[in-house]
């Protein structure tokens, strides 16, 4: 299996952090640091497509940082709730590996970074409908449509009751955001599906298309999020089902890396050096691996759709600590 992996995905699977550098951190530090990204938050702006993720409180500042020995550091108002969002993409990612395995994922699927926004259709249509990767919107409505169940619902509560098994996490369906995000039609994912079916990744539009609206709208706190990022942090990570491959998890690392934060991802494998996947909502995750996950939301985004003030913690916590994988 794992000579089909690509050489970038190689490349980071290799790589690890010494295992005392995020330990260091400290609760003055983190609390110093979010002082300053609240005032970095007042530069973004809020997305408009979307109503409710219009009324948000731009100024919020909440990151919860977990580390693999339980050890736990919060600052911001740590039981706000929101919407995953793109968030959900890599954790969609693992569920899939998990269950049906590489093939069937990899078959609907690539591992290629993009230089194109996240819901670009001119990428997809240049890649004659095949995603180029999981983090795009395209990817992640492809890979949505494998989820078991007959409904949106279904398939996003398989995905729900897995991710809270697996992790310990709280997660549950915000219905007030999945009705806000079914208000106005989305033509540009509609496209999406329709290059999708005419390239056979997908079998139903309306179907894939409610999927992947039901599971961006999965909602928790910082700190469920940061508990499901351990998934990814752990080696041999024991859960109800098992344990997760390590293979799954550097793949979802290594495409969160090179493409989770869309057209701006190579930017930020210099300047931060960690998996890292943000979402609309102002969500971002980030996966030490073997030491622990970095949870933020701040819901005030720059031009490409990423958190600033959770790009700007993220910077703080890896220069000052050396987290960068690359050392």
């Amino acid at each position: 299996m794992e000579d089909r992996l690509s050489p970038c995905i190689v490349a980071a699977s290799n790589l690890n952090v010494p295992p005392t550098r995020l330990a260091a951190l400290t609760q003055s530090q983190l609390e110093n640091w979010v002082e300053q990204a609240t005032v970095y938050a007042q530069t973004g702006h809020l997305p408009d497509y979307i109503p409710l993720l219009a009324q948000a409180n731009a100024q919020l500042v909440v990151v919860n940082v977990r580390l693999v020995d339980g050890t736990s550091y919060s600052k911001g108002t740590i039981a706000h709730s929101f919407a995953l969002m793109s968030v959900v993409k890599p954790l969609l990612l693992l569920f899939l590996l998990e269950q049906v395995g590489w093939d069937a994922v990899f078959d609907h699927v690539g591992m290629e970074p993009s230089e194109q926004p996240f819901h670009s259709l001119a990428q997809l249509t240049a890649d004659r409908g095949f995603p180029r990767n999981p983090m795009l919107n395209s990817g992640a409505i492809a890979l949505a449509s494998m989820l078991p169940g007959k409904t949106g619902n279904d398939r996003c509560e398989a995905l729900r009751r897995w991710l809270n098994q697996a992790s310990g996490s709280r997660f549950v369906l915000d219905t007030a955001m999945l009705a806000s995000v079914r208000s106005l039609r989305n033509e540009t994912n509609r496209a999406i599906a329709d290059v999708l079916l005419r390239a056979g990744h997908i079998d139903a539009i309306e179907t894939a298309l409610d999927t992947y609206n039901h599971i961006c709208c999965l909602s928790g706190t910082v700190e469920d999020l940061a508990q499901v990022g351990l998934l990814l942090a752990q080696p041999k990570l024991a859960q109800p089902h098992g344990q997760i491959q390590p293979i799954h998890q550097r793949t979802v690392n290594a495409l969160m890396l090179t493409c989770g934060l869309y057209e701006a991802s190579g930017r930020f494998a210099v300047r931060i050096g960690l998996p890292t996947k943000s979402g609309v909502s102002g969500a971002l995750l980030s996966v030490v691996p073997g030491q622990g996950a970095i949870a933020c939301y701040s819901p005030a985004l720059d031009a490409t759709g990423n958190s600033i003030a959770g790009l700007f913690l993220l910077e703080q916590l890896t220069q000052t600590l050396n987290l960068s994988l690359f050392g």
